[in-house]
């Protein structure tokens, strides 16, 4: 149910920076402000529990704020967490030989998700443009899970979509401008999502992990995408003192829970 893996890596010639960046460059296409928002969560990381926490990197992917953790943190360590197993791949091979890192294959959808994490408490967990996948019972679910891992003064930060319904016209608004910006770098040569899919579907060393990848999700799954809200109030159900965000777009937001 749950593996660790380390990062010794295999495929020594494959080039994982290129492959972290070409996915970074998807992502900005969705998310232009994408590193503002890694930014102001090390902010948040420092102010609260200092330049050398233990950090849950959580649906980690490729490791994405491990590689800005540890680049702003050096003496930071990261345990990731993810299911999918292309992108675990190229986490394990860029961080191959880093032992601040550590890499491990769970499905947060599995009550005993936590049960093989290398540590029973950890300052902060952090996770972005993951979470939303999950439906809003199993998400409060997990949130009671993660004050669990939280030690007291720790922190939790969620980066995501959360969607404010009492706001209609403006929601529509702002999504018709974004979706007009991303076709018009798509026009320009932005890959999206499905396009970056096909290509690791291609690679020699990512065809099969991104087979079986597809196997497990589908697709594209979608959850629900409460609003900023709805995550202080649960997080603060479950155990969190304290919940609010620190950081907004008009359609993302990071959310900040202290234990």
């Amino acid at each position: 149910m749950t593996t660790t893996t380390g990062t010794t890596g295999t495929n020594a010639g494959t080039d994982w920076n290129a492959w972290q960046t070409s996915w970074d460059r998807q992502q900005e296409w969705y998310m232009p402000d994408r590193e503002e928002r890694f930014r102001v969560m090390l902010d948040m990381v420092e102010a609260l529990v200092g330049p050398a926490p233990r950090v849950l990197d959580l649906a980690c992917g490729t490791g994405s704020i491990t590689s800005r953790l540890l680049d702003r943190f050096p003496q930071a360590a990261s345990v990731g967490v993810d299911l999918d197993p292309a992108l675990l791949a190229i986490a394990e091979g860029t961080f191959a030989g880093d032992d601040r890192v550590t890499f491990v294959t769970a499905d947060l959808k599995d009550p005993r998700w936590a049960s093989g994490l290398p540590h029973d408490s950890y300052d902060a967990v952090l996770t972005a443009t993951a979470l939303h996948w999950l439906h809003s019972e199993p998400l409060a679910d997990l949130y009671g899970r993660i004050a669990e891992l939280v030690r007291d003064g720790g922190l939790f930060m969620n980066a995501d979509h959360m969607i404010d319904d009492s706001t209609p016209r403006i929601n529509a608004a702002e999504r018709a401008l974004r979706h007009a910006r991303m076709d018009q770098a798509k026009h320009d040569g932005a890959v999206d999502w499905a396009e970056w899919w096909r290509l690791a579907a291609q690679d020699p060393v990512l065809a099969g992990p991104t087979a079986r990848r597809f196997e497990i999700y589908g697709e594209h799954a979608e959850g629900d995408t409460p609003s900023a809200g709805w995550h202080a109030r649960v997080l603060r159900e479950k155990g969190f003192t304290e919940a609010r965000p620190v950081w907004c777009s008009p359609s993302d937001t990071l959310l900040l829970a202290l234990r």
